[in-house]
């Protein structure tokens, strides 16, 4: 390919002098050429790279600006997001390279969340798949596509813990698991990164929304979030932290306030805990609008004190409000905001830049051809549907799954004849044109159509009956019926709360109708989030939960419905009986009256419901099944740097090979403060042939059992531990041991 000279000053400085790049994804160095920068910019250029506006390709906020291309040329503008396709971003580049002043490459970015053009499952639903290095893959894939179109940065990993089902982008983590979601974190930003970020087939991570945003009070979108530093530290922090540490250069400023503070300009956050306890390099970017967002919080007064505060408290990057480009200028003339801060956060930028190749090549990720030979392969096609298939989780089985070829099957609803809401929210670039089959069509193409009836009883959301006449005339002669119910794909993603986390409309009565015929059903769920399941429990023969599965759902649900693959997905996050159960998750603590006594009053519980979910976290179920030995320890205590292991033994008692979820679960009893019952350590996923056995280990330290102690320092205490090993956090086996520091 061509390389094109980045002049300084009309030529007078040459920036194509050989120089080694950074070494190794995620690391940055002062690049002669950053340095050689800085020395002739002005503070309008500086201010520039400061900038992100969006391009007029896409709009993914409530606002957008116009003119955005003059202000390239003028150098006003160093990043711009929205804007892919390789032919376009060249265009783009070509202005900011051959047309201003300096020729600094623009930095273009893009929400890439589950895939781009191959489309994977949303991140919830690829999280209980519980296999970080197969997510991680996903985005490997992600990346190479979306470099091919012009990319360098992408909007992920989403690193938010929830236990929120009420709010929205629940469906765009990992769940509610901090261990978990970390492994997860630093893997799809390796998966991003690859090994050196100036491999044009890799992207910038950017690790959202920092910090808490999964935690919005009444589970609204936006909404503020309280919670003690305690509480932030242990179980909202660390996956964030391990994506700053598996080398992400970009980090994302999240809308909520966080002890009264906006997060955008939130100096605890970005100082004090990210630059300075994290030791992060990279650069922080707002979200959508985030600065003037600050002046509706009651914070600034009006968008010039907004970007003096943001730009104070460590902002590097202005997402789309126009805070620094009309004041940042005046803010530094003025006194009220040093040049050095400035500075510095051009430099991390364009130290990025730097490390992305655009200084030796503008044009490395604009290739047409690359980007028709990258898209949507048959490989990428392939992994799509096999994490799909992993990623689903069947809840219940009463023995009519899976399915037998032949058989007289109606496939009934809406969602089973949808290729759209396949593709779920924040779809990147994929398109519903590249969707191969619906559910529906998949069924039929494997089972054949004279065997395979469709109908569509009735919409996903509305009151309207009018179909139940012909689905249950459909159903009629059928030996078996899979419902395809849930939620509209647009009811989950950003913007998307929900205060009813039933299914909604009237698709659950239609399951009654069904249900009153004697038909035996199977429910297969399209929605993004936990929801309040317990009528379609006990209607229902099957539920299999495939939230929104991708570009290749149709055939990974079929592939599942039918067992040519057999379910091994658990759940990342609880599936509350009831909405008045929420919040509800594992590591909740004991209270002084936990509730023992089924007959007791003056308990912790319900009057109504039991305390217990429906469905827990870390539960799936298998075609085959699996039978645990009891926990055996190598040793009943340890010390100091020591360490002992944990046994046990899992059988497939079944007659089919299975993947088993084997997990691992710690209490400390007493500690300095109060500890969670339960909070996972560790995991194994093991495959089994029928009637095979296999030993699984997990090593306990001092690690395992640390926590913030009463004086928020890190660390383990002496004392009694039980350590749980099962299925799901609410089927284990228990042994206990102690330790001595």
């Amino acid at each position: 390919m061509k390389r094109v000279p980045v002049l300084l000053s009309a030529g007078l400085i040459l920036l194509t002098m050989s120089c080694a790049r950074p070494a190794g994804s995620g690391k940055v160095s002062n690049h002669p050429r950053v340095d050689s920068l800085m020395k002739v910019m002005t503070l309008e250029e500086k201010v520039g790279q400061m900038v992100l506006f969006t391009s007029d390709w896409t709009v993914t906020g409530p606002s957008m600006r116009e003119g955005y291309i003059e202000d390239i040329r003028a150098g006003r503008c160093g990043n711009i997001f929205n804007a892919y396709t390789a032919d376009y971003t060249r265009d783009l580049q070509r202005m900011a390279v051959e047309e201003t002043r300096l020729g600094i490459p623009l930095l273009f970015g893009y929400d890439v969340i589950h895939g781009f053009r191959t489309i994977f499952p949303i991140n919830l639903g690829m999280s209980c798949t519980w296999d970080p290095d197969a997510i991680g893959h996903s985005a490997e894939i992600a990346a190479r596509e979306a470099a091919a179109a012009g990319l360098h940065w992408t909007y992920s990993p989403m690193c938010d813990v929830s236990v929120e089902p009420r709010w929205g982008r629940i469906s765009e983590g990992s769940g509610e698991d901090p261990y978990l979601g970390s492994l997860i974190a630093a893997a799809m930003t390796r998966g991003y990164q690859g090994e050196d970020l100036a491999d044009p087939a890799t992207l910038l991570a950017c690790v959202k929304h920092y910090a808490a945003y999964g935690a919005p009070q009444a589970g609204r979108d936006y909404n503020t979030v309280d919670m003690s530093e305690r509480w932030l530290r242990e179980f909202y922090l660390p996956p964030y932290k391990a994506a700053v540490d598996a080398g992400a250069l970009s980090v994302m400023a999240s809308f909520n306030e966080l002890d009264g503070v906006p997060a955008t300009a939130n100096e605890h956050l970005l100082q004090d805990i990210l630059r300075g306890e994290w030791g992060f390099r990279g650069f922080v970017v707002t979200d959508y609008t985030g600065i003037p967002e600050m002046i509706k919080h009651g914070y600034a007064e009006d968008l010039r004190d907004a970007a003096r505060l943001a730009v104070k408290a460590g902002i590097d990057m202005d997402m789309v409000g126009p805070s620094y480009f009309e004041h940042l200028v005046e803010l530094v003339r003025s006194g009220e905001v040093p040049m050095k801060t400035v500075d510095r956060a051009v430099r991390r930028i364009l130290e990025v830049k730097a490390a992305l190749g655009l200084f030796d090549d503008p044009y490395l990720y604009c290739d047409p051809e690359r980007e028709v030979s990258e898209t949507l392969t048959e490989d990428n096609k392939a992994a799509a549907r096999t994490i799909a298939s992993e990623s689903m989780v069947l809840l219940k089985n009463d023995g009519i799954l899976p399915l037998r070829k032949g058989e007289r099957i109606a496939v009934i609803g809406a969602l089973a004849d949808s290729k759209d809401d396949l593709l779920g929210s924040w779809r990147g670039a994929g398109e519903v044109k590249s969707v191969p089959a619906s559910i529906y069509d998949a069924i039929r193409e494997y089972n054949g159509p004279a065997r395979t009836s469709y109908a569509e009883g009735c919409k996903e959301f509305g009151e309207d009956r009018s179909g139940f006449a012909r689905a249950l005339a459909t159903a009629l002669p059928a030996d078996k019926v899979v419902l395809v119910i849930g939620e509209d794909c647009q009811w989950s993603g950003e913007a998307a709360s929900r205060t009813d986390i039933h299914v909604p409309g009237v698709q659950t009565e239609l399951l009654e109708r069904l249900k009153s015929m004697g038909k035996k059903v199977a429910v297969v769920l399209l929605n993004g989030r936990p929801l309040d399941l317990s009528k379609e429990s006990d209607l229902a023969d099957a539920i299999l939960e495939a939230w929104y599965p991708g570009t290749m759902g149709g055939y990974a649900v079929s592939d599942v419905l039918f067992g040519e693959y057999n379910p091994a997905g658990r759940l990342s996050v609880t599936f509350p009986r009831n909405l008045g159960q929420v919040p509800i998750y594992h590591y909740a603590k004991n209270t002084g009256r936990p509730h023992e006594d089924p007959e007791a009053k003056y308990e912790s519980r319900y009057l109504d419901v039991v305390n217990e979910p429906l469905y827990a976290f870390g539960y799936g179920l298998s075609y085959t099944s699996f039978e645990y030995s009891p926990v055996s320890l190598s040793a009943e205590e340890f010390s100091g740097d020591g360490f002992i292991s944990a046994f046990v033994t899992v059988t497939n008692t079944g007659d089919r090979e299975g993947t088993e979820t084997v997990q691992m679960y710690v209490r400390d009893l007493v500690g300095s403060v109060t500890r969670p019952v339960k909070q996972l350590k560790g995991f194994r996923k093991v495959t089994l042939a029928p009637g095979e056995s296999k030993e699984i280990e997990f090593k306990i330290d001092a690690q395992t059992l640390s926590f913030y102690r009463k004086d928020m320092s890190w660390g383990p205490e002496t004392g009694d531990f039980k350590v749980f090993i099962g299925g799901s956090s609410d089927n284990t086996d228990e042994a206990a041991f102690r330790y001595e520091i």
